[in-house]
């Protein structure tokens, strides 16, 4: 019987000696102890090693899929093709079926074959002579980390600490540029203020003032290849009557150095968004198909990684980059918020501020399954992100247009709206809501108030009155004189006339204050005397 071992080294065949012994299982490793042992049981036959490390990912891969590798087929046929009529003994039962079928040789898989692969392994140093255990070490070291990078379908070629770094310089250029740009039309609007507001773009004001630099070589300067005519009619004319002061050469010569170092930053930022958009489109196409090429650069360096993104489940991809709104909202009680990053996406951006929470979330659960595909998958067409992108937009057109779909009993139908028919309607005015009160003037009114209060004071001197005169009848049937008696009846007709008097109509508001007067000064005296 022949045996074929796989190492990370090579192919080795070895030939069985003792066949009795094998048939043994529980007991056949006591036969695999030492190596001497083990030389009296197989013995090597052939050994091919490998040349490199891509050979041998090679060979593994083909084996881990149970396929016939070309340089296993060549041993095979010059080896074991002369011992025909043996046994091949092999670890995996799916590789002797092809063997067995592209080759015509008779494969054996058993727990017999089993055990006996694990003795030869634990004994593999001194049945291959001639391969120092340091090299067998270093070959499965280097076979174990290219393996698992093939079973994770990771290419060394796609290293995304690219992007991460790009996206980073990206950023603080745009910081630098932003201060240099202002730095230079403050420096220089000294000297010409009117062209900060003729020329906006920064770009063009940084290399229009280092083509002509002082404001009095405008009159004679050429700048219609920055500028057009218009605008260049108008800067040559605020250049004549500026109310900018003088500035020296050194000056001048100071602020188109400034003007360089922004022109130089500009044309390096064009050049390193090319750079990022074509790493971008090799590492991650679907994922840029999706939200764009510098939204998934900031989430590819926010996670850390493709493969740390990719683990993220779509909560968290929606939210990534607002993580303390997130932790102040739970500390708060507070409603949480609803995109992070990915709310610079184009597709967020298009939909209006009712929308945007519904978009987002499922952008981003459609960018989870695009970031996965990236990193887990074989394929590098960015067709499956071309389709989520194309989902995205058909929601959001029906969200937009409210064709969102009504699920009945039988199934779903379009939401019907009943169309507006306009109804002219020929309104009158109605006179009923006026007033038909005639006017009254303030100062009658006025009088009528006066008199209302009147009415209310006479009321509660009445009042009065009687509570004096019920505690003066409970003082005479306790023997007091009847003189109080009789000064009680000129009171009541006294009080009688005054209700007469106030029930007839005044004559004019002055005969009105006079009376008014008087019995005020009447009653004064009947309480004195009282």
């Amino acid at each position: 019987m022949l045996v074929l071992f796989e190492t990370a080294a090579g192919y080795a065949i070895f030939k069985v000696l003792n066949e009795k012994k094998l048939q043994e299982v529980d007991s056949l490793w006591k036969e695999f102890e030492t190596p001497e042992k083990a030389n009296k049981i197989v013995k090597l036959k052939h050994f091919e090693k490998f040349q490199d490390t891509t050979e041998a990912l090679a060979a593994s891969t083909a084996l881990v899929e149970g396929k016939l590798s070309k340089n296993l087929k060549k041993i095979l046929k010059k080896i074991v093709a002369k011992d025909a009529h043996e046994q091949l003994a092999v670890a995996d039962a799916k590789l002797g079926g092809v063997i067995k079928d592209k080759l015509n040789l008779s494969c054996i898989h058993s727990p017999m074959v089993t055990e006996l692969m694990r003795g030869i392994r634990s004994q593999i140093e001194g049945l291959i002579t001639g391969l120092p255990s340091r090299e067998m070490a270093a070959m499965c070291l280097g076979l174990a980390h290219s393996l698992s990078r093939y079973k994770l379908k990771f290419s060394p070629d796609k290293v995304d600490t690219m992007i991460v770094q790009a996206i980073s310089l990206l950023d603080d250029l745009d910081k630098e540029l932003n201060n240099y740009i202002m730095r230079c039309r403050e420096w220089y609007g000294w000297h010409f203020p009117e062209l900060g507001k003729i020329i906006t773009d920064n770009l063009t004001y940084c290399k229009c003032v280092r083509k002509v630099g002082d404001r009095r070589n405008f009159a004679s300067s050429d700048v219609s290849d920055i500028l057009p005519e218009e605008i260049e009619e108008d800067v040559k004319a605020a250049a004549e009557i500026s109310m900018g002061t003088e500035v020296s050469e050194e000056d001048i010569n100071n602020i188109i150095h400034l003007c360089d170092q922004v022109i130089e930053i500009s044309e390096y930022r064009t050049q390193l968004y090319d750079y990022l958009k074509n790493r971008m489109m090799a590492i991650a196409p679907n994922l840029t198909v999706m939200v764009g090429e510098l939204v998934g650069a900031r989430l590819i360096a926010h996670a850390g990684s493709l493969l740390n993104l990719a683990k993220h489940p779509a909560s968290t991809v929606q939210i990534l980059g607002a993580e303390k709104a997130l932790f102040r909202a739970l500390k708060t009680k507070r409603d949480t918020p609803k995109f992070g990053l990915i709310y610079h996406a184009s597709l967020v951006g298009q939909t209006t501020a009712k929308n945007k929470g519904k978009i987002s979330r499922m952008l981003a659960a459609k960018t989870a399954l695009t970031i996965r595909y990236d990193a887990l998958g074989e394929d590098t067409s960015a067709e499956m992100g071309a389709e989520n992108r194309l989902k995205v937009e058909t929601r959001l057109r029906h969200l937009e247009e409210r064709g969102i779909r009504r699920i009945s009993g039988t199934g779903k139908a379009l939401a019907r709206t009943d169309k507006y028919q306009n109804k002219s309607e020929v309104k009158v005015y109605d006179p009923s809501g006026d007033s038909t009160l005639p006017a009254v003037s303030k100062r009658k009114k006025i009088q009528e108030v006066e008199e209302q209060e009147e009415g209310v004071a006479v009321k509660a001197k009445k009042f009065k009155a009687e509570m004096k005169e019920e505690e003066e009848e409970a003082d005479v049937d306790e023997g007091e004189p009847v003189k109080k008696k009789k000064k009680k009846k000129e009171k009541k007709k006294q009080a009688d006339e005054e209700e007469s008097q106030t029930e007839e109509p005044p004559t004019s508001p002055t005969v009105e204050n006079t009376e008014k007067k008087k019995k005020k000064k009447k009653k004064l005296k009947d309480e004195d005397e009282d």
